[in-house]
């Protein structure tokens, strides 16, 4: 038998042998207990004594009753339940004085079951999302899970913050991502191919889509070259994109082809960066939900995690969901009033800064301006005096 039935039996035994020892357990409650017949057994006794069973105020030896009217109690709840395995229970305690620690042992099981099974609930509702296309359903069950992790907290005796494992980074960070549907990589290759070929269009993403936000890896490196032109104030086509990606060695480390690069920018379709990019978020969404409950039930099976921690790295994990869930929705929120031309927009870099990106590729001040068009020479006249002629 595990230490964790032994620690039911051992509690449950000290409430049948001692009343009083339920006083020291007005913190457990009965669904803590694993096995059903356990939590029949536990909310029976703790009836009793609400009613005031005769027996606690008999002198002398405690009464028989209290085990039988106990058991009788909880029969009508689960079946199997019998006298001679309450007598078991009682021989399974080695001392009653011991219940509000075997109590302990019960909530910390109870802890690590619990953070599992909404770990579970909340990877159902993110997958679930993720196949009707929305993400109601995994930001309720997950405002569910927080709220249960600060109530177990709370019961524990300790204090709900997020704090990162000192095991090493993140256990989403170890786990591979789900595979993907064509219609996120879709998604995603045209918005890529708006924000390349349209004038304007990273401003309506920037503010809140992430290179990170992508499925597909290389999709987010070419979200990120988009973004550094549009840092720099450049301007954006297929070929400054190339550049880009060149400069960053994506090219040359096989991230991505030119020939790839130009059949993403060549697959263009009517729509507009907004509509695309929220649709690039929705499933960042999900996919972020569905990897914080796998880290997080990753969590709740380590045994040796005590409760404590336990709980407040489940709410380190659910980090990176709010920080997506933040940027969902300021993409989902109404666009913030024009600004002055004298005041630049959060979502476009200080002039200053434009101004010295875009000087490194303007003339020098002591190079001859180029002539306007309708003074260049023509063929005839630049063409070389031939030999014949002075």
């Amino acid at each position: 038998m595990n230490p964790l039935m032994s620690a039911e039996q051992a509690v449950l035994g000290a409430a049948l042998l001692d009343p009083e020892q339920l006083t020291h357990l007005e913190w457990l409650a009965a669904d803590h207990f694993y096995r059903p017949v356990h939590q029949a057994l536990f909310a029976a006794l703790r009836k009793l004594r609400n009613d005031g069973h005769p027996a606690l105020s008999a002198a002398g030896p405690l009464p028989l009753s209290w085990v039988t009217d106990a058991v009788e109690e909880a029969g009508q709840h689960v079946r199997g339940l019998t006298a001679a395995y309450a007598h078991t229970l009682i021989q399974a305690c080695p001392r009653t004085e011991h219940a509000p620690v075997y109590g302990r042992m019960v909530l910390e099981g109870a802890i690590h079951r619990t953070v599992a099974q909404h770990a579970i609930r909340l990877h159902q509702a993110a997958r679930a999302d993720a196949v009707q296309g929305e993400v109601e359903g995994a930001l309720r069950t997950a405002d569910v899970l927080t709220g249960v992790l600060t109530d177990l907290a709370r019961r524990w005796g300790t204090d709900s913050r997020p704090v990162p494992s000192t095991a090493g980074p993140s256990a989403a960070t170890h786990i591979p991502p789900p595979a993907q549907s064509g219609q996120v990589a879709e998604d995603e290759r045209f918005l890529l191919a708006v924000l390349a070929e349209q004038p304007g269009a990273m401003g309506e993403v920037v503010a809140w889509l992430r290179p990170g936000d992508f499925a597909d890896p290389t999709h987010g490196q070419l979200y990120r070259c988009l973004g550094a032109l549009h840092h720099r104030g450049e301007p954006i086509d297929r070929i400054t994109l190339l550049w880009e990606a060149q400069r960053r060695g994506l090219l040359a480390d096989g991230t991505v082809s030119s020939e790839q690069l130009t059949a993403v920018c060549e697959g263009m379709v009517p729509g507009s960066a907004d509509w695309f990019g929220q649709r690039v978020m929705r499933s960042s969404v999900t996919r972020t939900a569905a990897a914080s409950a796998r880290a997080i039930r990753t969590l709740a099976q380590d045994e040796v995690l005590g409760p404590g921690r336990l709980i407040n790295h489940a709410l380190h994990e659910l980090g990176p969901l709010d920080e997506v869930r933040a940027r969902w929705a300021t993409a989902n929120s109404s666009p913030p009033p024009k600004t002055t031309a004298s005041a630049p927009s959060a979502a476009e870099p200080p002039p200053d800064r434009v101004k010295a990106a875009r000087a490194r590729s303007t003339p020098r001040p002591g190079a001859s301006p180029p002539a306007p068009a309708s003074r260049l020479p023509t063929l005839s006249a630049a063409r070389p005096p031939s030999r014949g002629h002075p």
